[in-house]
């Protein structure tokens, strides 16, 4: 089971070839619905030592080996509903793949995942699942989550859920034909993450380059540890390429403000400082005409290319800047090479961001961008002065309510004012508690 466009038919049809090869019967049957890219995909496969004289659907609780590319579709009715506690090992993906009305709906959350595989083990036998963040680990190792579905398959494999032999299924990758290296290689890291977990993570983690600005390099930003750590790190190197180390250098010190009040007011808990470090970086590195053309100058892109068209290639950008859109201009640009050298002035220019010389920040967009980095520091500074069990989960949700500001020009400014609307809100409810609650320990005393 998974979605659309993510190799749910390419695994079951490299079992199906791979189990003809191992002179097995085989009967199958894929479920592509109405929609091939991003909807629910299901593919019933089933294996025979005889000539079968049954149908390829699987019936209610008959699946031997419960294989989920998707959380959330592998936890539909109609799908659990062809497994058993007593027979079915579910293998899964706990990766989060954004539903279509969570992309839609900013506010829409995806639901906790511990809830979600403890549904899913109340239907499978739970002793033996496995449950791997296949998209994690395949970006990690391959820079793709397109092999997550033969890592999976390895994963099964090496559990011992899958009747075939290995070379048989690594043939049947290459009779497919398509990214056969780096399909087997998936197939293989698969069958070691089941042999050998902690390897794999160790290759996971492993550095993939310096970045080209460290943390280390800026004034107090040593002391963060653990998930903290690794979001700082990224998002001040990032900031210190965007604009300049001062504005990097902002961006941390707020961070360990933050990251100090929590420790002090709740010891032990980092959701704020961990909500702080992300979404204070989203609002300050806002997408304007200078970042795009740092992110299409990036380091490393003209060898990508090559790589991926060996043969050569002609580049165009196609661009529909605010300011033209602003005067009229209804269709996006098409730049070819010869345009390179504006980019690269355009990115040089970035160190104008927010001055009186910045020609690109006079559009009501941007001013409202640069304004929310200041209003939402404002805000979180109020919030953590309020900080108190009771009002903990209240100033945590304005840590991480920037991610409702999403979209482009008139899409995000509605999202801009639903924002502060629910800020506004949060703030009177953490407030309002915090006096509540010194009312009620001064009367104690």
């Amino acid at each position: 089971m998974g979605i659309g466009g993510t190799g749910v038919v390419t695994v079951d049809s490299i079992l199906g070839t791979a189990a003809l090869l191992d002179q097995k019967h085989v009967r199958s049957l894929d479920q592509t619905g109405l929609s091939q890219k991003g909807g629910p995909v299901v593919s019933h496969l089933r294996l025979f030592d005889e000539t079968p004289q049954v149908g390829s659907r699987i019936g209610v609780a008959q699946a031997d080996l419960y294989l989920g590319l998707d959380l959330l579709v592998s936890l539909a009715p109609q799908n659990l509903a062809r497994a058993d506690p007593e027979r079915t090992v579910a293998v899964v993906s706990t990766s989060k793949v954004p539903t279509g009305q969570m992309v839609t709906q900013v506010d829409s959350v995806f639901p906790e995942i511990g809830g979600l595989t403890r549904a899913l083990e109340r239907s499978t036998r739970a002793s033996r699942s496995l449950m791997i963040d296949s998209l994690r680990i395949c970006d990690a190792l391959f820079g793709d989550h397109m092999p997550a579905g033969l890592l999976l398959l390895g994963v099964a494999y090496q559990a011992g859920l899958v009747p075939l032999r290995a070379e048989s299924i690594e043939r049947a990758i290459g009779l497919n034909g398509v990214s056969v290296a780096t399909n087997t290689l998936a197939f293989q890291w698969g069958r070691r993450w089941v042999a050998d977990r902690a390897a794999v993570e160790a290759a996971v983690q492993a550095p993939v380059a310096a970045p080209a600005v460290t943390v280390a390099r800026l004034p107090g930003a040593d002391g963060f540890a653990g998930e903290l750590s690794r979001l700082v790190e990224g998002r001040a190197a990032d900031l210190a390429s965007y604009q300049n180390e001062a504005y990097a250098r902002g961006y941390v010190e707020f961070v360990r403000q933050v990251a100090d009040v929590e420790q002090q007011r709740a010891p032990g808990r980092t959701r704020i400082a961990e909500g702080v470090a992300r979404h204070l970086y989203k609002l300050m590195a806002y997408k304007d005409e200078y970042e795009v053309a740092r992110l299409l100058l990036r380091a490393g892109s003209d060898e990508e290319i090559r790589k991926q068209f060996p043969g050569g290639a002609r580049v165009y950008w196609n661009l529909h800047p605010p300011l033209l859109r602003a005067l009229g201009m209804e269709r996006k640009v098409k730049l070819g090479s010869w345009a390179r050298p504006a980019l690269v002035v355009l990115r040089a220019l970035r160190r104008l961001r927010g001055t009186p010389f910045d020609l690109f920040g006079r559009t009501e967009v941007r001013k409202v961008e640069r304004a929310l980095i200041a209003e939402y520091r404002d805000l979180i500074t109020r919030a953590l002065a309020s900080l108190s069990p009771q009002t903990y989960d209240a100033v945590a949700e304005i840590a991480w309510l920037p991610d409702l500001v999403r979209g482009y020009e008139a899409i995000k400014m509605r999202n801009v004012v639903r924002y502060r609307e629910r800020a506004a809100a949060l703030e009177a409810q953490a407030s309002g508690h915090d006096g509540r609650q010194r009312a009620v320990e001064a009367a104690r005393s």
